[in-house]
């Protein structure tokens, strides 16, 4: 974990059981048998890492980490502190005055190239080292101390820490330095340093011996794919207008003369550094941070290479893969406890799931699900340890997912099942490569995935499970007595079996309608006794919608029938049904008496539609 020091804020820990995080973990196991390259030793001191350091760490653009490996082994950043310091000369200098002095085309050569523009002398770009000591030229200070404290600051703020200079570094680099003094007085000569370039020098010496590790590399990367806010600690790093600058330099000279295969392959702005060290950013989602010191004829770290272009191909991170992004995957996160079906409950079902609702967790998605997104949604799937027992995963404001996605999630659920949990898919039909990938991810457990056309059927099958769990559901096909009813609560038993002598005993077959939307009350009202009935509202277009199921114990039809009014919901069986009808004739005689019945019968109906009002207000306040 990095260390809050100073004001820093903590980064969040990796998800352990994140498939973000076994890919990595895999990645790096199988990458760690790459033993070709060799460790840096022009910079004596560079000579002396362990070849077989290796660390990879993933930070995502708000800041959830993931990493594996030598992460804190403390490395120096060498070159790729250039695009970080090449924001700081843009903020102290502007773009026009910086671009006056160093162009931004690639060289094609080598990073200690002497590569001067002819007639102008500018270097070709920031990221060889005659830009780069060009670049730290022009960082305000008038000594070296000046310059690199100030260089200090911008990178701390960049990984969320403070950092000091590896002295032994920056004496091996300071001893054996000559070309890029010779470099350094020819930028002079062209007065693309108008003063003596040793101050410069020295500290363009100790930019590149900072001591960094993976971690760093990763959070600065991360920093720059959020437009320049530390996404750990929330606080800004570099100006957001000169963000696509550094991006954009990274992108074409960042990888030297393996640039243009680097972002052909790979396809993320990146730079490298000759102690092993890789950063690369995908803008607007993550930045990824490598350290292994065996370097190839490029200068770049092998393993570091295989490991960003393997996140690439495995993620479908490359820049110019351009999906449509929605502002966030996660439309809502909640509950049974906050979030129900249109099943009517009686008050004691109500309170139990009020109690234990938190154990069914709810998450909807919406817009296109890309690795970024993907990523931030299977967040949501790793809460077996947390009392969650059972997941729903609502596909309906999906509109596509690709490969990589897909299968993240896959690796999510199967992880989620393995440790026991129970899962629902809802409205995903319209993602066949969806279910598709998750019947290759967990075959032996796609039985035991439920999959809904709607997301309050899902709801509906939870609770009825959850009531099961603590062993009050009334199954519909088990039937109840008249005294049973919610509508007859707490009235005496002789005056509920005098009653009972003047209903309907009536039956229906599933599929009928037993009232018709816009008809009389004719018909009256029923108390259901056996089987499940629902209610059903035209939308528009043809098109309706399910927005109550009654259940043994409840009543339907009463409203119209008191109010005199249309039916304003066809009522269907779900089931075979049996009902008592309580006829208009017999409702009227009932009224017309002021019996304590019909008392009873009117405070009864009053406490469930409060209930059922609050319900509704409650699912309309949490959209």
């Amino acid at each position: 974990m990095i260390q809050a020091t100073d004001g820093y804020k903590e980064a969040s820990k990796p998800l352990a059981d994140s498939p973000i995080q076994k890919i990595l973990e895999s990645l790096h196991s199988e990458l760690a048998k790459n033993h070709e390259g060799e460790v840096a030793t022009y910079i004596p001191e560079l000579g002396k890492a362990d070849s077989n350091w290796f660390g990879v760490c993933l930070v995502t653009a708000d800041g959830q980490v993931y990493e594996v490996g030598d992460v804190d082994q403390q490395f120096t950043i060498q070159s790729i502190s250039k695009p970080f310091v090449y924001g700081m000369a843009l903020e102290d200098n502007g773009k026009s005055e910086v671009l006056r002095k160093i162009w931004m085309e690639p060289s094609g050569e080598a990073f200690n190239a002497i590569s001067l523009r002819p007639g102008t002398g500018q270097p070709a770009n920031p990221m060889i080292n005659a830009g780069a000591i060009a670049t730290t030229s022009l960082v305000e200070g008038k000594s070296a101390k000046q310059k690199i404290n100030r260089i200090l600051d911008s990178l701390g703020r960049y990984c969320g820490r403070q950092l000091s200079v590896d002295q032994s570094v920056y004496r091996s680099e300071s001893s054996t330095g000559h070309r890029n003094r010779a470099i350094g007085y020819m930028l002079r000569n062209f007065e693309i340093i108008g003063e003596d370039p040793t101050a410069s020098l020295e500290a363009y010496f100790m930019q590149c011996s900072v001591s960094v590790n993976c971690r760093d590399l990763a959070i600065m990367s991360a920093t720059l794919a959020n437009g320049g806010i530390n996404p750990v600690t929330g606080l800004r790093a570099v100006v957001s207008d000169y963000v696509e600058s550094i991006l954009s330099i990274m992108g074409s000279c960042g990888m030297y003369d393996a640039a243009g295969e680097w972002i052909y392959n790979v396809g993320m702005p990146a730079k490298s550094g000759v102690a092993g060290g890789i950063a690369a950013v995908l803008p607007g989602q993550l930045g990824i941070g490598v350290f292994s010191p065996r370097l190839d004829v490029h200068g770049n770290s092998v393993r570091g290479i295989e490991v960003c272009r393997e996140i690439s191909r495995k993620f479908d991170l490359h820049m110019f893969h351009a999906p449509r992004m929605s502002t966030s995957a996660l439309r809502k996160r909640t509950d049974l406890s906050k979030m129900r079906s249109h099943r009517l409950r009686s008050g004691a079902e109500s309170k139990l799931l009020d109690e234990h609702g938190s154990k069914v967790r709810v998450v909807t998605l919406q817009g296109d699900l890309v690795f970024a997104s993907a990523e931030v949604a299977v967040r949501e799937f790793s809460y077996a340890g947390n009392g969650v027992q059972e997941l729903i995963i609502d596909f309906g404001h999906v509109s596509a997912v690709d490969f990589s996605s897909c299968g993240v999630i896959a690796m999510a659920v199967a992880s989620w099942m393995d440790e026991g949990g129970r899962l629902s898919l809802s409205r995903c039909l319209h993602l066949p490569f969806l279910t598709k990938i998750l019947r290759k991810y967990i075959p032996k457990r796609w039985d035991r995935i439920r999959i809904f056309e709607d997301i309050d059927q899902a709801l509906e099958s939870s609770e009825n499970w959850l009531l099961e769990t603590v062993g009050v559901r009334r199954h519909s096909q088990i039937k109840v007595d008249l005294a049973e009813c919610e509508l007859l609560a707490g009235i005496a038993p002789d005056l509920v079996a005098a009653f009972e002598s003047n209903l309907k005993r009536v039956r229906f077959v599933m599929g009928a309608t037993v009232l018709k939307a816009g008809d009389d009350a004719v018909g009256g009202m029923y108390f259901l006794l056996r089987g499940k009935a629902s209610a059903w509202i035209g939308t528009g277009a043809g098109r309706e919608r399910r927005v109550a199921i009654f259940a043994p114990g409840m009543s339907f039809g009463e409203m119209a029938l008191m109010d005199r009014s249309t039916r304003s919901a066809e009522i269907r069986a779900d089931t075979d049904i049996e009902a008592l009808e309580l006829t208009q004739e017999a409702y009227e005689k009932l009224e017309a008496s002021g019996s304590v019945l019909y008392a009873g019968l009117l405070r009864n109906l009053a406490c469930i539609l409060s209930r059922r009002l609050r319900d509704a207000n409650f699912e309309l306040s949490s959209e």
